[in-house]
């Protein structure tokens, strides 16, 4: 056993109605280090859960940012009016002095749309301090617009089994956007360095190929 004892013997504990959850995953399990679950408020849960995935997902869509632009770029003007081309953005946290006070309020609001209509676009949904959309609706599961299987709009048939598992991936792929996002801000922060020189290994001189380490000026 540990130190705590037999955790099967604790079944009265409020921890037990999470542990069965999706995003508990090995090897860590339910892991609450902050005991936000202590109360075992299922409603609390489910609320944080949402959070969880909302989060999950823009961070995911931040790490995408952080990426696409170093390869691609839309082409034309960001700003007629001002002169500015989508390519003179600089790629990273440099984007928020570079893109005009009117671009950032119209990103704000779409955002605002999204979150009204919970996708929908058309029906007003119920939000406003501790609620999202897809936790007043009628199936009430966090994360879900009713938008259906990877969200075509319920076009497609979706299988339980597979579902789970692209949740619980959603979830976890998720988690780690957040810490990546963080550290990516840090490095852009601290060092100015986005793109590839950011995550690349750079090799030494004398590393040519695969299990061939002869210094290049001796090849």
């Amino acid at each position: 056993g540990s130190a705590w004892g037999d955790w099967a013997l604790y079944t009265d504990s409020p921890l037990r109605a999470f542990e069965n959850e999706l995003g508990v995953q090995p090897p860590v399990g339910f892991w609450d280090p902050l005991e936000f679950t202590k109360d075992g408020s299922r409603e609390n849960f489910l609320r944080r859960r949402a959070v969880e995935i909302k989060h999950g997902r823009v961070a995911m869509y931040a790490c995408i940012g952080y990426f696409v632009p170093e390869y691609t770029k839309f082409s034309g003007d960001l700003s007629p009016s001002l002169g500015i081309k989508f390519s003179d953005v600089p790629n990273g946290l440099g984007a928020l002095s570079t893109v005009p006070l009117a671009g950032w309020l119209q990103i704000v609001a779409f955002c605002g749309f999204i979150e009204n209509t919970g996708f929908t676009f058309t029906q007003r949904k119920k939000i406003g301090f501790m609620l999202d959309a897809s936790m007043t609706s009628e199936k009430a599961e966090p994360g879900n617009y009713g938008l259906g299987w990877i969200g075509a709009f319920n076009t497609i048939k979706p299988i339980p089994a597979l579902r789970q598992r692209k949740l619980n991936a959603e979830l976890a792929n998720g988690r780690l956007a957040m810490v990546a996002i963080l550290a990516m801000f840090f490095q852009n922060g601290t060092f100015g360095t986005t793109g590839p020189e950011m995550w690349a290994i750079e090799l030494p001189e004398y590393a040519n190929t695969v299990g061939d380490f002869i210094p290049k000026n001796l090849a």
